[in-house]
């Protein structure tokens, strides 16, 4: 447990490197938005798609394993949609909630964290959860809050997902690696150095960004937010654990990886679509403050239990 925590330690200390520099004035909120764009459609997606192109479509999406992450997110989702509803909040409040609960910060922290402390074979699953959460349960807050403010789905809706996933970069580039490693060609020499050197800056861009972002959250509707963190942190990684060794079989490493990234803090695109769409942004704000603190105690315990 303590090698585990030390081996964690790093990736929150540059955290709280980001945090502290922006708190000081040191990194103010252009530099964080421009830091995260860089991490975002360049570092990132370079590690996305160098993943991807030495993999193929049936080494991410192994039906047992995705069948198991969604239906622990489901079950989740609906606790946290029925508690939201319960509390007489709004349908786009309970939904927002919900998906705050299941939407971990995979793509910034889960796939420079995992990958390096789990190897290079949990980068398959890693980047399953990643496609479902960016798929499947984006695009349903897209459905449900539309269809709640105009009161019917628009036939437009089918549009506005689709080019909601083709603006989105790491969609795009696992897609191209995917299609690349379909051709059997394999890299040249010279992209996939190019491809590592732009990875190798992801780790510490998204992490220094992560910590930068955390410095402007609010940490209002304290309650709420801690409940969100809490199903988060403690309810995710049980919901599809479950549903993994009981419910699926799922392959044992494989278990361990949906569990490890389940773990994981709300992540920082959440806030953009509540503020996208102007739904519970404090609540959303202070759940990633929050859950992102706390999970520097609960995701090494999560890992050392995997590992061990």
């Amino acid at each position: 447990m303590w090698a585990v925590f030390l081996q964690t330690l790093p990736f929150f200390a540059v955290i709280g490197l980001g945090y502290a520099a922006a708190r000081a004035g040191l990194f103010p909120p252009e530099a964080t938005a421009w830091l995260t764009r860089f991490v975002f459609y360049f570092s990132l997606s370079a590690m996305l798609f160098g993943f991807a192109a030495n993999m193929t479509l049936g080494d991410i999406l192994v039906p047992s394993t995705a069948a198991a992450y969604l239906t622990g997110c489901f079950a989740l989702y609906i606790l946290a949609f029925v508690v939201a509803l319960a509390r007489r909040r709004p349908l786009t409040e309970a939904v927002m909630e919900a998906h705050t609960a299941i939407i971990g910060n995979t793509g910034f922290l889960g796939v420079p964290m995992l990958v390096l402390l789990l190897g290079d074979q949990a980068a398959a699953t890693i980047l399953l959860v990643l496609v479902i959460d960016l798929i499947v349960f984006s695009s349903l807050l897209t459905i449900i809050i539309t269809a709640a403010r105009e009161g019917r789905l628009s036939p437009a809706m089918p549009r506005v997902i689709l080019r909601g996933l083709v603006r989105n970069p790491m969609v795009v580039s696992m897609a191209l690696g995917l299609a690349w490693s379909a051709t059997g060609l394999g890299l040249a020499q010279p992209v996939s150095a190019t491809m590592s050197l732009l990875g190798g800056a992801a780790t510490p861009g998204a992490l220094f960004a992560i910590g930068a972002s955390l410095a402007v959250a609010r940490a209002e509707r304290l309650t709420v937010a801690t409940w969100l963190s809490f199903a988060k942190l403690v309810l995710h990684p049980l919901a599809v654990g479950s549903a993994a060794f009981f419910l699926y079989d799922v392959d044992p490493f494989a278990t361990g990886v949906l569990i490890a990234a389940a773990a994981l803090p709300v992540a920082g695109n959440v806030y953009i679509l509540a503020q996208h769409y102007g739904v519970a942004v404090a609540r959303v704000s202070a759940a990633i403050l929050i859950s992102t603190a706390v999970s520097v105690a609960t995701l090494p315990v999560v890992i050392a239990w995997f590992t061990g």
